[in-house]
């Protein structure tokens, strides 16, 4: 499901204009190219989706701590979303408005969830350099990824650039240059997914105006 176009969109136009006035013709094409082999790939169709019964999983936080998916569907749904890293400027701009509307997704009474294939040092710097109040979790190897089926493999070209500015391997602790989508899933308390943000552009990201219409129809 795209989104519609609102506040987060406009939050983040900037960052798409900067990112391809700064970088070079052949760098924004292989760029482009990157997001059309990821469109191309399957994922979006291979991926949990709408009606799907999102499989339970507990990972470590940015403090350690095991959470679970499944205990905190008994508190309430759970707005679950991924973010690429802390390397990412979409993804801190994201994180960033998750966290400005997180009162109200907690007044919808869900819960906020995030994962990151990134390694629990860095989702902790992410964490504290947004001040979030949610929880990060640290999904290394994409493995809880792979289950909901929204894990793609970079190209060539596009790995060697990222590997080269910011060392992703060091980040996430493996040479697989894989990475999940910027997919973000509204669960109810039975588990299952009522709400699906799927994209394979990683600079489109759920608008929270979806995410809360999403929620007040669980309770209608």
């Amino acid at each position: 499901m795209k989104n519609t176009k609102g506040e987060l969109d406009r939050l983040l136009e900037p960052q798409r204009k900067a990112g391809v006035q700064k970088f070079t013709a052949e760098k924004n094409k292989i760029y482009n190219d990157g997001i059309e082999s990821v469109a191309n790939s399957g994922v979006l169709e291979k991926a949990l989706n709408i009606g799907d019964q999102a499989p339970n999983f507990e990972l470590k936080n940015a403090l350690n701590k095991s959470i679970s998916l499944y205990d905190q569907l008994e508190i309430g749904p759970v707005v679950l979303t991924w973010y690429r890293g802390g390397w990412c400027p979409y993804c801190n701009i994201t994180l960033h408005y998750l966290q400005e509307k997180l009162p109200e997704f907690k007044k919808a009474g869900a819960q906020l969830i995030a994962l990151t294939p990134e390694l629990p040092d860095n989702s902790l710097n992410t964490a504290e350099k947004n001040n979030l109040k949610f929880n990060v979790l640290s999904d290394i190897g994409n493995t809880i990824g792979k289950e909901y089926g929204v894990v793609y493999q970079l190209t060539d070209d596009v790995a060697a650039i990222y590997e080269a500015g910011f060392k992703l391997s060091e980040k996430n602790g493996d040479h697989s240059n894989e990475l999940p989508l910027a997919a973000t899933y509204v669960i109810d308390q039975k588990g299952i997914i009522q709400y699906a943000f799927l994209d394979a552009d990683y600079k489109e990201r759920a608008e929270g105006t979806d995410i809360l219409t999403a929620l007040k129809h669980l309770k209608a």
